[in-house]
């Protein structure tokens, strides 16, 4: 028939639920539908619903009116509606019964389901009806997904300042590389001092992408808790785990369509980095307590500060996952090493947080500038924008003056801790230094010393055994 539509047209994730007491009328469906479904699962016991839709996520539910013999009011049908709707709010449920009463296809409707079949055996009504049902269904889920994207945009930070109207030679070649890169899909991993803008030169490449019009979406893994990173990126079910009350989509997911930027991905655990392998392989998850596996299209960025070769020497980083996430490479240099930059980005600063704080932006003196040019900046781009904002913020007048601005001594004294040059002495130094100085935060402090947790760690417990 010229009507039916095209099989090709027939996706992946089109899943479909029979539930009817009627064993011949269930075979008969699932052979006829198979075409159009790529998952058609069958049960003839209502009972059985729950837990096939708490392990399975179903696009379509046909769901028969009556099962109990000599039945005909639809209140079992109804019963079993509720449930679903119940369970899953967005359930896509179409209505089926031998007996063609208006006014119950008006209270199933009114119950929330979705359209009504009898049991005629009218092929092309059944088949449009539910493929209407399936249409529907996507469109639910794609509302859905860009509901949660912007519900994740609205959390995310003005990040709009830029490192690209950059003066210095040692950004030359990365600016070139960012413009080459940009718009492939090709996987990039970004090296740096923390600091250095590795996310703004991510944010950059994605403004640059095809996928720009898209979400870009940030992950910091080095400031998550071991329990938290597998939910963090790949999602749950509702039911998972405890206080898994609903569906939640992982970053990856959110990220479909966009790019997704890992942070700090050295301190990612070896059993996720296999699974973060075969996400980038085939370009799909399964959420916690999930089984059907949801399709994505991401592109990758990953960010650290570690030294990743060291770590796949040590056992600790997958070698295969780092040539997965090292199609590109690009080293951001320190601000030390691009002083040209500094003014430039310190009057963005200005005016940034002017606005932000509704005040007049002020100048920069010349002694001013001077002493922000003469500083060693040991916590790069992000120690320049925190001196800034406490400038602005504590500022008596329109001109600020070299005593405007407090900059870290402590940081100054790290190059010799001890009076020796011995270097376990000093590393021993610098870790208590840094942790008095964050306070005790234990992920900060890896973070600012530029390794990772179990490192950081390991030291810890090497010079306590010293003493």
């Amino acid at each position: 028939m010229d009507y039916y539509p095209d099989k090709k047209a027939k996706h992946k994730s089109a899943s479909l639920l029979l539930v009817d007491d009627n064993a011949e009328l269930l075979s008969g469906l699932k052979l006829f539908l198979n075409p159009w479904f790529d998952s058609i699962d069958v049960t003839r016991n209502p009972n059985l619903i729950p837990s096939k839709i708490q392990n399975s996520r179903y696009d379509v539910i046909l769901l028969d009116m009556n099962f109990t013999a000599g039945t005909a009011s639809g209140n079992e049908g109804i019963y079993w509606l509720r449930q679903i709707i119940e369970s899953e709010p967005d359930a896509v449920v179409v209505m089926i019964t031998a007996y063609g009463d208006i006014e119950l296809a008006v209270k199933a409707i009114k119950e929330g389901a979705t359209d009504f079949i009898s049991k005629s055996w009218d092929e092309e009504k059944i088949l449009s009806t539910l493929i209407s049902a399936l249409k529907l269904s996507h469109s639910k889920k794609e509302i859905k997904k860009l509901k949660t994207q912007q519900k994740h945009l609205a959390f995310q930070e003005d990040q709009g300042h830029s490192i690209f109207n950059s003066r210095a030679r040692s950004m030359t070649g990365i600016l070139r590389c960012i413009e080459k890169t940009a718009p492939t899909d090709a996987n990039i991993l970004i090296l740096g001092e923390n600091g250095t803008g590795k996310e703004i030169v991510a944010r950059e490449i994605h403004r640059l992408s095809n996928r720009s019009d898209n979400i870009f979406v940030h992950l910091d893994l080095g400031s998550l808790s071991d329990p938290l990173f597998e939910s963090e990126l790949f999602g749950y079910r509702k039911g998972a785990f405890t206080d898994a009350k609903e569906d939640k989509p992982g970053r990856i997911e959110i990220a479909s369509g966009g790019t997704l930027l890992l942070d700090e991905i050295g301190n990612l655990p070896l059993h996720l980095q296999t699974k973060l392998l075969s996400v980038i392989h085939n370009q799909e998850i399964v959420p916690l307590g999930g089984t059907l596996p949801v399709g994505i299209d991401v592109r990758m960025i990953s960010a650290t500060n570690s030294p990743l070769e060291t770590m796949i020497e040590e056992g600790k980083f997958r070698e295969d996952l780092y040539f997965r996430i090292n199609t590109i490479q690009i080293e951001v240099p320190p601000l030390r090493e691009r002083k040209e930059d500094i003014a430039g980005l310190a009057n963005y600063f200005l005016k940034k947080f002017s606005a932000r704080y509704k005040t007049d932006v002020p100048a920069l003196s010349e002694k001013a500038a001077e002493k922000l040019l003469s500083y060693n900046w040991p916590g790069n781009i992000r120690e320049l924008m925190h001196t800034i904002e406490k400038a602005v913020i504590l500022a008596e007048d329109n001109i600020l003056k070299p005593d405007d601005f407090t900059l870290n001594d402590k940081a100054k004294k790290h190059g010799r801790i001890s009076g020796s040059f011995n270097l376990s002495e000093n590393e021993k130094h610098l870790i208590e230094s840094a942790i008095e100085t964050f306070d005790g935060n234990m992920s900060r402090v890896a973070r600012e010393l530029g390794i990772n947790r179990s490192t950081l760690y390991e030291k810890i417990k090497k010079y306590n055994s010293a003493r």
